[in-house]
This record gives structure tokens, C-alpha cells and sequence, in this order.
């Protein structure tokens, strides 16, 4: 019986289930308790509820409205003899909640149902059957007395019709509960027909609200989409606006460098003919000069007779005007070549702003430099006894300028260039006890330039031996 019993408990009750989280203002069910014949149903309010009774075999339903269940089990197997077992189970949503509890019984029972502020407490109050069989032993009870009437007879009809008083008790009692099973029958299939259109309704409603955020998503990617194109537009348009930018700086910086390059090429070309128009000149002087020379020989021959004495003066007069003219027209040129020589510097120390340049002084001999380019075949380092030095070796003898700029000491040599790729290294002297720290040559243009960086500024001499050029730094003891 205990199995068809459990059988027939999930059968009756409806496969709805409450949602996850009650709102506030639901019953919460938290326990359904059994002990002996007693069941307590402990709520977190008074339960508003509807009861309704089934046989075969014997279950109470208790629908209890606007709650839920939490942390209560959905089958609970008792068998004490009187409860054989508890269902509960959920139905409806929000204000059409309703939580059941289904009873199992051994048996026909009269239950006794009290409510509380937070309980509901189910007892048994025993069958109707034991009713009806205590009625007859009641009214029995005169029947041992004797009689004072002396009649056995209307004892019986009293008893007889007491009898049948209390069938008919029975009988209207059986009809009611009857009546009231399947009111109460009808209502729950009424509430179960709600909750299943409530549970359909809000199926739909969460349907549409999912078509809604997914249609509110994908108006959000789409969105999205178009805003990363914007900016991608807007980064390739101002990528490009850059790169023309610089394409229009780069056109504009060798554009520059050229006028540089060909404004240095007519300088230099200049500054040639200007010196061999001076070579000219002074072979026309010299030639001027012994013509002369031999004219006034002559004419000291032809006056040599008249007077020795003043023909020998006369020479010595002559070749000390020589001497002085010759060192007249040195000097000039000297003066015009140094002349060329600073202006060609300023104008390069006007092209290196903004940086300080200050030249420095050099020494050695005149070197005759030839219009041709010059190549840089070596640079090197030498620790002498108190000095470092750094020199460079070309093929042949080239112009050049030494300037300080900070704490670095450049050595520019004119219409020159590096043909071996390893003499552009740099040579690392930071580890000799030495102001110079790094020396670095690369070309600039149709120049090579050789940069020193110094520790601090030191005192420098350059000089020019033929196809070397050296520059000597003073040394510090440290």
C-alpha cells in the first residue's frame, strides 16, 4: 500500500515549479514536519490556504496561496503507521503562486487544521466509521437499567430511531464533505488552469523579451560595427594625411640639401678660379718681373762702362723691389685664401644652428689641396704622453674645419667621402684615460663628418701633415 500510495502522490500532483528567487512579498515555506499523526507546515506568514480530500488511497491536499517553497524537499517517505508519505510541489508565478502539500494516510482519517502567524498544524481527529460504531453503545446504555415504564419495546423504537438519526447525521455529513471535496476539487482545477495560462503568458512575455535584447544587441553590434569603421576611416585618412606630411617635408629637406650642395659647389668652384687667376697674375708678375729684370741687366751692361759702382746698386735696388713685390703679391693672396676661408666657415656654422660652434685653432704648413674629391681611407686614436689624439688619413690632402659644438669637437673635411663601410664604426676610447670618450665619422652631403664626444671640454690642436690630419687633446691626471 506504502508504494501504490507514493505512486498516486506524483501522479496528482501538478508539474509546475515556482521560480528560483519568491519576491518579498510571498509565503516562503521553509519546513514541512512530521510527528506521529501530526504534520507542521512552517511558513515566513499566516498561510491563506484551501484543503480538499481524495481516497484510494486516503491523501489531504493543502494548496497554500501566494507562496513557495525553499530548502523543502519534494518527496519525503514517513510509514509510522499513520502518514505514509509527503509530495509538495510549486505552480503559478508571483501573486498566483501556490504551494502544495499532499498527505498520504494508512487510512480514512478526520484531520483537525489550526493556523497560526507563521505555521499550519494538521492533526488526525480519528475516522467517521468510529463515530457511527461508538453511537449504538451509547444509547445502550439505558437499556441495562430496568425499565420504569415496563415496556422493552419503546426502548427499542427510542433507540431505533436514535439510530436512524444519527445515519441521517451521517449521510448529510458524507454528502457535504462530498460536496465540499469536489468544490474544493474544482477549485484547484481552476487554479491549476490559471497558473498554466500565467506560467504560458509569461513564457511569451520572456520570449518577446528575448527577441527585444536580441534585437537590442544586434542594434548595439551594428552600432558598434559602424563606429569601429568610422575610426578606422578616420585613422587611415589621418595616416595618410602623415605620410603625404612627411613625403612633402622629406622632398622639401633635399630640395634644401641640394641648394646647399650646388651653393658649396659654386663656393668651391669660385674660390678655384679665383686661385688660378691669382697664379696667373703672379706668373705674369714674375715674368713682368724678369723681363725687367733682364731689361735693366742690359742696360746696366750698357751703362756698366760709365759706372760700375752705380750699375751694382742699381741691381741690388731692382731685386729688392723684386723681393718686395713677390712678397706683396704673397700676402695678398694669403689674405684673399683666408678671406675665402672664413666666409665658406660661416656660412657653414649658419647651416648648423642651433647648436654653439667655435673653431679651433690649428697649426702646421701650407698644403697644396687639389679640386678633386677626396676619399677618408683611416681614422684612429693614439694616447701620446700628454695628449690623446684622434687623426684621420685621406688619399690625398683635403680642405678642413675643426668646431666645438657642446661637448664634442667636429672635424669637417671638404669634398670628401668614405668608400669602407668600416670606417664608419664607432671607435669606443671610454675606457682609456682620455677626455675623448667616442669618435664617429659619417658623410654629410659631399662632406665627411668626424664627430668627438668629450667628457668635459678640453684644449685641442689640429695641424695637417700632408695627407693626415691630427687632433690633440690635453690630457688631465685623474
Amino acid at each position: 500500500m506504502k508504494a501504490s500510495a507514493v505512486w498516486l502522490l506524483g501522479v496528482v500532483l501538478v508539474p509546475f515549479w515556482a521560480l528560483a528567487q519568491a519576491p518579498a512579498n510571498l509565503n516562503t515555506i521553509t519546513s514541512v514536519q512530521v510527528n506521529g499523526g501530526t504534520v507542521t507546515i512552517t511558513g515566513s506568514k499566516k498561510a491563506n490556504f484551501t484543503t480538499f480530500t481524495m481516497t484510494d488511497p486516503p491523501r489531504l491536499v493543502i494548496d497554500i496561496s501566494e507562496a513557495v517553497f525553499s530548502d523543502v524537499p519534494e518527496e519525503t517517505q514517513v510509514g509510522n503507521g499513520t502518514v505514509t508519505g509527503i509530495r509538495t510541489a510549486s505552480y503559478g508565478s508571483d501573486e498566483s503562486a501556490i504551494a502544495r502539500v499532499l498527505i498520504g494516510y494508512e487510512r480514512e482519517v478526520e484531520t483537525d487544521i489550526q493556523a497560526t502567524d507563521s505555521q499550519l498544524i494538521v492533526k488526525v481527529a480519528g475516522s467517521a466509521g468510529q463515530a457511527v460504531a461508538q453511537a449504538p453503545a451509547a444509547g445502550a446504555q439505558p437499556a441495562e437499567k430496568p425499565a420504569t415504564d415496563g415496556s422493552a419495546a419503546q426502548a427499542a423504537a427510542r433507540a431505533e430511531a436514535e439510530r436512524q438519526a444519527q445515519d441521517k447525521a451521517t449521510a448529510e455529513a458524507t454528502a457535504r464533505a462530498e460536496a465540499e471535496r469536489q468544490a474544493q476539487e474544482k477549485a484547484a482545477a481552476e487554479a491549476t488552469a490559471r497558473a498554466q495560462a500565467d506560467a504560458e503568458a509569461e513564457r511569451e512575455r520572456q520570449r518577446q523579451r528575448d527577441a527585444e535584447a536580441r534585437a537590442e544587441e544586434q542594434r548595439a553590434s551594428q552600432a558598434a560595427a559602424d563606429e569601429r569603421k568610422r575610426q578606422e576611416e578616420e585613422a587611415r585618412a589621418s595616416a595618410q594625411a602623415a605620410a603625404d606630411e612627411r613625403k612633402r617635408q622629406d622632398e622639401e629637406a633635399r630640395a634644401a640639401a641640394k641648394a646647399a650642395e650646388d651653393e658649396r659647389y659654386a663656393s668651391a668652384q669660385a674660390a678655384a678660379d679665383q686661385k688660378k687667376r691669382e697664379k696667373e697674375e703672379a706668373r705674369a708678375a714674375a715674368k713682368t718681373a724678369a723681363e725687367e729684370k733682364r731689361a735693366t741687366a742690359q742696360a746696366e751692361e750698357e751703362e756698366r762702362r760709365a759706372s760700375a759702382q752705380a750699375a751694382k746698386e742699381e741691381k741690388r735696388a731692382a731685386a729688392q723691389a723684386a723681393k718686395d713685390e713677390a712678397a706683396e703679391a704673397r700676402r695678398q693672396r694669403e689674405e684673399e685664401a683666408r678671406a675665402e676661408r672664413e666666409r665658406r666657415q660661416q656660412e657653414r656654422l649658419a647651416m648648423a644652428a642651433p647648436r654653439e660652434r667655435r673653431e679651433v685653432a690649428s697649426s702646421g704648413g701650407s698644403v697644396e689641396v687639389s679640386s678633386r674629391r677626396k676619399t677618408m681611407t683611416l681614422v684612429g686614436f693614439q694616447q701620446q704622453p700628454s695628449a690623446s689624439r684622434v687623426f684621420v688619413q685621406t688619399n690625398e690632402p683635403a680642405r678642413y674645419t675643426v668646431s666645438e659644438q657642446g661637448n664634442a669637437v667636429v672635424l669637417e673635411l671638404e669634398n670628401s667621402r668614405i668608400d669602407l663601410s668600416n670606417n664608419t664604426r664607432p671607435l669606443d676610447t671610454s675606457y682609456f684615460n682620455s677626455p675623448v670618450t667616442k669618435v664617429e665619422a659619417d658623410a654629410d652631403g659631399r662632406n665627411v663628418r668626424v664627430t668627438i664626444q668629450l667628457r668635459q671640454t678640453a684644449p685641442v690642436q689640429a695641424r695637417q701633415d700632408g695627407n693626415v690630419i691630427s687632433l690633440d687633446f690635453q690630457r688631465t691626471a685623474r
